[in-house]
């Protein structure tokens, strides 16, 4: 699979301030990637630096497996990156003509772009009668005229009203489903969840996890476990048994994290062997914010 972008040790200081630390990961072609974490985690600063607008201190970035320059790779890119800026006289067909200008690209795609954001009615209303969503639809319209083939995108969603935050998230499934790369950072572990196939978990500017969304953790998953007496044997039993991690208690329902794969067939039947009948058992996988937390404060 092709590598479109490769950090190796990226490293960026402002003073006493380590924005970005020793951050390394790859994005492949066709994935949606997310950088996760709170704000002032060093997610901007990271993008800032793959754009070439902020000067990394140490570490080493690549695009396209090192074939092309920088400069040149990033006419492939699609970026937004700050809040969109466009002419509030100026139509939305106006405003993409222009920036087609200025980049020196073919004006061709323009009405297709603004179909892709659902803007294609619009394209003759002055961008000030434009609603916060719609004009960060047309920021993305913007970067796409170009045909990208990585989408970058920071805080897509910033401000945005539950309405234009799912417009803006179906938007960037269907690019992604018509096989542009997208690499996206957030805060909202929800629009990781909901958007991103890959994630890359960041808190201080260190990586605490990179991967696939639905393997974020270790865990095998989870059992929900209640017992209608002597839940004190309950405890001491689950501790006893190798395939339980940890145990924790959420009001009446115990909750047993797994290392390894086992059945609720054979969690019952181990606990009934010792005495114990229980009153409620379920298997699940432990939801996305359960294992940001579990990362971000087990490190």
């Amino acid at each position: 699979m092709e590598t479109i972008l490769s950090l190796k040790k990226l490293d960026k200081k402002y003073g006493q301030v380590h924005a970005v630390n020793n951050l390394s990961f790859d994005i492949q072609k066709g994935n949606v990637y997310g950088i996760l974490g709170p704000n002032g985690s060093g997610k901007s600063t990271t993008l800032g630096i793959i754009l070439n607008v902020v000067n990394r201190t140490s570490g080493e970035f690549s695009w396209f497996n090192g074939k092309l320059s920088t400069h040149e790779a990033l006419k492939k890119v699609g970026a937004i990156i700050e809040r969109p800026n466009f002419y509030p006289y100026m139509t939305a067909t106006q405003n993409l003509n222009l920036i087609c200008k200025i980049k020196g690209i073919s004006t061709d795609k323009i009405n297709e772009k603004l179909t892709t954001v659902n803007l294609f009615e619009r394209r003759d209303s002055k961008f000030k009668t434009f609603s916060l969503g719609m004009k960060q639809r047309l920021a993305i319209a913007s970067a796409l005229l170009n045909d990208p083939e990585i989408l970058i995108l920071d805080e897509p969603t910033n401000g945005l009203d539950p309405q234009g935050i799912h417009e803006i998230r179906e938007i960037i499934k269907e690019i992604a489903a018509n096989g542009t790369t997208i690499l996206l950072a957030s805060h909202l572990l929800d629009e990781v969840e909901k958007v991103c196939s890959h994630v890359v978990v960041i808190r201080n500017g260190v990586k605490l996890y990179s991967g696939r969304v639905n393997e974020m953790t270790a865990s095998k998953g989870l059992f929900e476990l209640k017992v209608d007496e002597n839940e004190e044997k309950l405890i001491e039993l689950l501790k006893q048994h190798s395939a339980i991690d940890k145990i924790n208690k959420e009001h009446e329902t115990f909750i047993a994290t797994l290392n390894t794969e086992i059945s609720s067939t054979e969690i019952n039947e181990y606990l009934f062997k010792n005495g114990l009948v229980l009153s409620h058992l379920v298997k699940r996988k432990p939801s996305l914010e359960q294992q940001f937390l579990d990362l971000t404060s087990n490190n």
